[in-house]
């Protein structure tokens, strides 16, 4: 019994510090500020697969996207503004709806060579269009 309670401990104990792990490093990548709940589509499939959570960040004319559940320090994604060609919206379809979260909208992001879907909510979207629009004239290179 004392073997099974031990065991318990050590299992909890390791929980508690994966969480506090999650919330510094979340408050780590939000410390400058230009933070926002983001997911991001990692494979192309069907409408509700392929989703992770994430947190997205601008540095300079970068856009970062993290995921949430993960402890790396560096992104998964890093997307240049000018490698931006177009952006579209859409409703969630399908399982999107459970997969994201609660009423972001589906951005599918044109870049050279393919498109990057992401779900945010509208305000989000907004700032990510200004943040597009603010790059120096002779950068623009998006339609």
């Amino acid at each position: 019994m004392r073997v099974v309670l031990d065991v318990v401990g050590v299992c909890l104990a390791a929980a508690v510090l994966l969480i506090i792990a999650f919330a510094c490093r979340r408050r780590w990548l939000s410390r400058d500020g230009g933070t926002f709940d983001c997911s991001l589509q990692l494979a192309e499939k069907d409408h509700g697969r392929g989703w992770a959570l994430g947190l997205a960040r601008y540095v300079g004319d970068d856009l970062q996207w993290f995921r949430v559940f993960s402890l790396a320090w560096w992104p998964k994604l890093v997307v240049n503004r000018r490698q931006l060609e177009g952006i579209t919206t859409r409703r969630p379809m399908g399982n999107e709806p459970l997969v994201t979260y609660a009423g972001h909208v589906i951005v599918d992001a044109k870049l050279h060579d393919h498109t990057v879907h992401f779900a945010m909510t509208e305000e989000a979207l907004t700032g990510v269009l200004a943040w597009m629009e603010s790059a120096p004239p002779s950068s623009q290179t998006y339609h």
